[in-house]
């Protein structure tokens, strides 16, 4: 079984560390809130939280002095409609992030050896390519094509194939004793290699099997949001 391999793109992000998020979210509630419609004393406490800045006024009424309960209870009505607001505003930020490259429906079946080749070293760089390597007749090539069905429809940045071990033109490599396999690219390179990968599943296996076993190896990304998604972030 082959090594783990990470290769991630960089993301850009506007925090580091805990207090950045909280930096973050602070300053996304001032912001989103209509400041006109609060109260005088509501609207400079939320001004006074947004800045991570250290206070220059040291005085008893400055910015340094702790938050009375009255405050407290000022500003607490509105937290969790504000967060709920911040983790879906997150949460798109993410999904358009990972929607980032080729999109793909179904899993494309690879005539021969020639295909085979081109799929893996002329697709996107950023597209993680899974191969099915299956030969009529054998047992879970059938049940392993099923489930990649259904994990296509799902991961619509992964390009899933499959090929008949025939085709290839290295038959020989391909015995029956080692089929299923499932092979796993990305920008050209072997992340996955796994032979008879069927021994890792009961006898009866589905497309959530599949998924979490290539979950624990790290080789697909996070799954995209479907619009109705984003209500459960909450």
């Amino acid at each position: 079984m082959s090594d783990r391999i990470v290769d991630e793109e960089p993301v850009s992000v506007t925090h580091t560390g805990p207090k950045g998020v909280i930096n973050d979210w602070r300053k996304f509630k001032l912001e989103s809130m209509d400041q006109e419609a609060l109260p005088p004393s509501k609207r400079e406490l939320l001004r006074q939280m947004s800045s991570p800045q250290k206070p220059k006024d040291t005085s008893v009424g400055g910015l340094n002095r702790k938050m009375s309960a009255q405050e407290y209870e000022l500003i607490k009505e509105d937290d969790e409609k504000s967060l709920r607001k911040y983790r879906k505003q997150c949460m798109q930020e993410m999904h358009e992030r990972l929607s980032f490259g080729p999109k793909f429906e179904g899993v494309y079946e690879l005539d021969d050896g020639e295909a085979f080749l081109e799929v893996i070293e002329k697709e996107h760089r950023v597209t993680v390519v899974v191969v099915h390597i299956y030969k009529d007749g054998v047992r879970g090539c059938d049940a392993l094509n099923s489930c990649l069905d259904c994990l296509a429809s799902e991961y619509t940045s992964v390009k899933f194939c499959r090929i008949n071990a025939v085709s290839t033109g290295a038959g020989e490599r391909f015995s029956d004793e080692v089929l299923p396999a499932l092979l796993v690219y990305k920008a050209g390179e072997l992340l996955g290699n796994f032979l008879a990968i069927t021994q890792h599943f009961n006898e009866e296996f589905f497309a959530t099997d599949v998924e979490a076993f290539l979950n624990e190896y790290g080789l697909l990304p996070e799954k995209e949001l479907n619009p109705g998604d984003e209500a459960d972030v909450e």
